[in-house]
């Protein structure tokens, strides 16, 4: 697992966030040595939605108003529908994301995570997926939206559901050529379809022509790399649920 020791990963959510949308991203992170932050409009705790009902309260690290974009390297959205429905009607917390916007720091979005993202305004023009409820959303708001497990356009990242991702989290800084950063990429994406193939039963010329797809997809949209910059990799890795969360969610208003 590439080492990302010394980055700082903020994640913003409030109540109602699905919980292995957060707190298994989270685990992965730490995993490989970057600092994870949970901020919140809220102080204390929040709580999660475990399928399909309250979960478990995670800790809040640090309070949105005391947040700084400037002093974290990227920005994890986690999805749920009551979480990213309070926070995209927070003037704080859309200005915070939106500064992640301005700076070009990656952004990953899960499920419904979108929904904070599209009231920044960087959607428009963008490939993304999402949960499929949001997709009327997003193709209102401008982006163009697919069916996808994972799609990488510029600095954001966007998925569908936890079982759609693999369960590791790779992110490194991009002071290479742009080339090289796809190779990487490339790598990363020939491992997740092997083993993609080997769970759904496809035979190994099906799998290597849907790595060779999705090299070329990602090849046509990757900008120049900045130094200093995370490069563009799977932030979204939550582990594998025995079902998709996001299925079963339910909108709730009151979390006590």
């Amino acid at each position: 697992m590439t080492s990302l020791n010394g980055k700082r990963i903020a994640i913003l959510s409030t109540d109602g966030f699905e919980q292995v949308e957060l707190t298994e991203p989270r685990k992965a992170l730490d995993a490989a040595g970057a600092t994870t932050v949970v901020t919140s409009p809220k102080g204390g705790k929040i709580r999660g939605w475990k399928l399909t009902d309250w979960g478990d309260n995670v800790p809040v690290d640090q309070l949105l108003d005391e947040s700084d974009p400037q002093e974290f390297d990227a920005l994890l959205l986690p999805g749920g529908v009551i979480n990213p429905d309070k926070l995209r009607i927070n003037p704080k917390a859309v200005k915070f994301v939106a500064d992640f916007v301005a700076s070009g720091k990656l952004i990953a979005a899960i499920c419904h995570g979108p929904w904070t993202l599209i009231e920044t305004g960087v959607v428009k023009g963008k490939t993304m997926t999402s949960w499929s409820s949001v997709k009327s959303d997003l193709i209102n708001a401008g982006a163009k939206w697919v069916d996808q497990e994972v799609v990488v356009d510029g600095h954001l990242i966007t998925s569908r559901q936890p079982d759609d991702v693999p369960a590791s989290v790779k992110l490194s800084s991009s002071s290479s050529a742009e080339t090289r950063h796809n190779t990487r990429l490339e790598s990363r994406m020939d491992g997740m379809t092997n083993r993609n193939a080997r769970s759904n039963g496809l035979k190994a010329d099906e799998a290597r022509k849907t790595s060779r797809d999705g090299r070329d997809a990602i090849a046509a949209s990757s900008p120049p790399s900045r130094s200093g910059d995370l490069s563009r990799r799977d932030l979204l890795t939550p582990g594998r649920s025995e079902k998709s969360a996001c299925s079963r969610c339910k909108p709730a208003t009151d979390s006590a």
